[in-house]
């Protein structure tokens, strides 16, 4: 399956992506690449292959929830540009 020039410039602007005209070929052939090797994907024959879940075969260790608030307060703060009451001071950007 190869796409068009009009293809890729659509996909681009989905994608918010920016391509200039005279890389248009080169994406080009990336794209019809990517595509043609998802076609050779498609001819493996996974009829008797089970499907995978996951790559861990052991379960995962749960550990208690226990909210805290790390402690550090005034470590944190010492980062900040300004602070006011105790928090960060941010500029008021909602009028």
């Amino acid at each position: 399956m190869a796409i068009d020039n009009q293809t890729i410039k659509r996909v681009a602007s989905l994608a918010r992506l920016k391509i200039e005209e005279k890389d248009l070929e080169t994406v080009h052939a990336e794209f019809n690449g990517i595509l043609n090797w998802v076609e050779q994907l498609q001819e493996v024959d996974t009829q008797n292959v089970e499907p995978l879940f996951s790559v861990n075969e052991e379960p995962l260790v749960i550990r208690d929830d226990k909210v805290t608030d790390g402690h550090l307060k005034n470590e944190v703060l010492q980062n900040a540009p300004e602070q006011e009451f105790g928090y960060f001071a941010v500029p008021k950007v909602v009028e």
